[in-house]
């Protein structure tokens, strides 16, 4: 084997490793060249959607599940510690912790009787599910502030070190995304990932095979509860205020538009998701007036030309280019 073929031989091995390398060194650097306020911004909405999309693609991407209520987690995270630290006069960071695990606890209570559903009834449930939140957030405003919103929520320290500018929370919220990230890595090539691979692809068989099929939807269930209750704790942290609005249906709908375009099966393919779908309404003023129907226009055209997904689709597209290519090229 040449020196070459050796390099392209470990570069292969340890692509993963070196990818989330080049991540993190990129996100090191990159207030160093960019430095607007409004851009970092948008890097940290996309870094905190991130965190729960990963959690969301574990449930629906690998465990063949479908949620339309991860925007409920995301707001009784952000809710959760809004009113622990405000009302209660709770650190956030022990608030942050205590809300989530709360919220693990009630996922973990309603994910018992709710997994029994399949498909469009899980549907169903977990968007109704989301419904009730919402008109608890806007009926409740004794605690929750009601349609006004909940203002004056603190911003997370360390010691004496405020996180309250773009560049420091661009470091602490891509910080807990990169952690997300390989915990999602590690999860997928460990056998409870390879668990639900099997779960996604054929239930009956994955049981017939020894998976505890009902215990394991449970508990990926509330380990992307948990992952979005976190993200929506450094929400109102990150915001200082929070409102009905960011936890509506359809922003559950468009955590589910990120994960298809992404790819159902592609971690790395989240983040591409994510970043497209959060900055879109950015770059084109009309998007933002028709969010929705953008959103779900894209969707149907993913589904019909790429329902891999976006960057499964474009990899395979590439492969199968190169594959003709070399055919065409290789000697008769």
């Amino acid at each position: 084997m040449t020196s070459k073929e050796k390099l392209f031989y470990f570069i292969y091995l340890h692509r993963t490793g070196l990818t989330v390398a080049v991540l993190s060194t990129v996100l090191l650097v990159y207030p160093l060249f960019q430095d607007n306020p409004y851009t970092l911004g948008l890097s940290n909405l996309i870094a905190i959607n991130t965190i729960v999309v990963l959690g969301l693609a574990l449930f629906v991407g690998y465990a063949g599940q479908i949620s339309l209520g991860h925007a409920a987690f995301f707001g009784m995270g952000a809710y959760g510690s809004a009113i622990a630290t405000v009302t209660f006069g709770l650190s956030p960071w022990p608030a942050l912790a205590l809300t989530a695990l709360l919220v693990a606890l009630f996922a973990g209570l309603i994910g018992v009787p709710l997994l029994r559903l399949a498909g469009h009834y899980l549907a169903m449930a977990t968007l109704g599910m989301n419904f009730v939140f919402h008109n608890i957030l806007l009926q409740w405003d004794q605690v929750t502030g009601g349609p006004s919103g909940f203002a004056g929520i603190p911003s997370l320290a360390i010691g004496p070190l405020m996180f309250d500018d773009e560049v420091r929370l661009h470091y602490l919220l891509w910080g807990f995304t990169l952690l997300a990230l390989l915990l999602c890595l590690n999860l997928v090539r460990s056998g409870v990932g390879r668990g639900l691979a099997a779960l996604a692809g054929d239930e009956t068989a994955a049981a017939a095979l020894g998976v505890d099929t009902a215990r394991a939807k449970v508990k990926v269930f509330v380990l992307s509860a948990t992952m979005a209750s976190i993200a929506g704790s450094l929400f109102a942290h990150t915001y200082n205020f929070i409102s009905p609005d960011s936890f509506d249906i359809f922003v559950a709908t468009d955590f589910v538009i990120m994960v298809v375009i992404g790819g159902m099966g592609s971690i790395w393919g989240t983040l591409v998701g994510t970043g497209l779908i959060t900055m879109l309404p950015e770059w084109v003023d009309l998007f933002e007036t028709y969010k929705d129907f953008v959103h779900g226009g894209i969707l149907v055209l993913v589904l019909i030309f790429l329902p891999q997904g976006l960057v499964a689709g474009l990899v395979d597209m590439v492969r199968i280019k190169l594959a003709l290519h070399r055919q065409k090229n290789a000697p008769s």
